[in-house]
């Protein structure tokens, strides 16, 4: 049953993302686009990163399962940093958008890092997993000390 329901949710979302430029009628919707998918993506993330670090029990399913969800999150926010979307409740620095093949090139090396900690969890190596785990966050935490306001 979950399967069923993680495929339809993924069905949905590619569904909805693949125009995702041009459905924000306003810069706040980009926004919230933007963050909903982060949210996601980071809350898969870190079910397999407290698993990493023995915060909570390993458990080599729910670590697949969840580290699929944020790999294919992964692909989805950066549609969402449009032109006037710098605006409004955001902790996006400005520098996205005076820089934005560099923001590109950080964004792009969090989604190959992102497919390689779901390839490792399909595993079920926790040694893997590990690795992968910081490997991925390190790409997280460039582009959020680059890109993001605290």
């Amino acid at each position: 049953m979950k399967s069923t329901t993680l495929l339809v949710f993924a069905a949905s979302v590619v569904a909805f993302s693949v125009p995702a430029s041009a459905q924000f009628a306003k810069p706040e919707d980009a926004v919230k686009y933007r963050k909903s998918a982060l949210f996601v993506m980071q809350q898969n993330f870190g079910r397999v990163g407290a698993m990493a670090a023995g915060k909570t029990p390993f458990d080599a399913k729910v670590a697949a399962e969840s580290a699929a969800v944020a790999d294919f999150m992964a692909k989805l926010p950066w549609a969402a940093f449009g032109e006037g979307s710098d605006k409004g409740e955001t902790r996006a620095k400005a520098e996205i958008w005076k820089e934005p093949a560099k923001f590109k090139e950080y964004a792009d090396k969090m989604q190959l890092e992102m497919s390689k900690l779901s390839a490792a969890a399909k595993t079920g190596n926790l040694d893997s997993i590990k690795t992968a785990v910081s490997a991925t966050a390190g790409t997280c935490k460039t582009c959020h000390d680059a890109y993001r306001k605290d």
